[in-house]
């Protein structure tokens, strides 16, 4: 299994034409078929108007998944050119469809495969791409008097440090890449004496925006 991954967590839009004819590309994060499907048929029913919907994706940690559909163009000139701009960007989770409203002039096998293209990837491009970690989530419990210490050493070995806590003592939330997530419970246990309490809350792909060592 794959111990990260790139995704987009954020729709992105896009617009090409040639000719006349307009391309609206639309680029979302999707992690079922069942969710694909879902937004190809609400895409339908927005543009219902519109000659053509053609879309693919791409699904699972290892990109292993993938589909492509032309929609009634020439086969090999929309699905497959979308898929193309997909896997280019090393992403996975993403369904891109692209919409097409006829201008009147045949653009031809290579015109479609351009248009398709431009449109898929300017939808793309402006997605905010996040990179999702195998990670584990913990809840680390201290005394006051030991915080400064150990938050320095978090933010040296560039942890993550989400929700903080404050009580009779301070709980810390942290999100650590799975790789380095051992070593950074025995360093917190080491730099509280043992004192600390450290619980694991959660343990799974995460977006994670650093390289959280140890």
């Amino acid at each position: 299994m794959a111990a990260e991954y790139l995704t987009i967590s954020e729709t992105g839009k896009g617009e090409y034409e040639e000719k006349k004819s307009r391309f609206l590309g639309e680029a979302v994060h999707v992690e079922t078929e069942e969710e694909a499907a879902a937004y190809v048929a609400g895409i339908r029913k927005q543009y219902y108007d519109a000659r053509h919907h053609c879309y693919a994706w791409v699904m699972g940690e290892g990109s292993e998944r993938k589909k492509s559909a032309d929609d009634g163009e020439p086969s090999g000139t929309a699905g497959q050119p979308i898929l193309k701009v997909i896997e280019g960007s090393g992403c996975t989770n993403v369904l891109v469809i692209v919409t097409r409203y006829f201008g009147g002039t045949l653009l031809g096998t290579g015109g479609l495969v351009r248009a398709y293209t431009q449109a898929a990837r300017a939808a793309l491009e402006n997605a905010r791409t996040v990179r999702m970690c195998l990670c584990r989530k913990l809840a680390v419990t201290v005394e006051y008097g030991a915080l400064d210490k150990l938050l320095y050493e978090l933010r040296r070995g560039g942890i993550e440090i989400g929700e903080t806590e404050y009580g009779a003592q301070v709980t810390l939330h942290l999100t650590v890449e799975e790789a380095h997530a051992d070593a950074l419970q025995t360093k917190i246990s080491a730099l509280t004496s043992g004192g600390a309490g450290i619980e694991i809350e959660a343990e799974g792909f995460f977006p994670i925006s650093r390289t959280g060592g140890a």
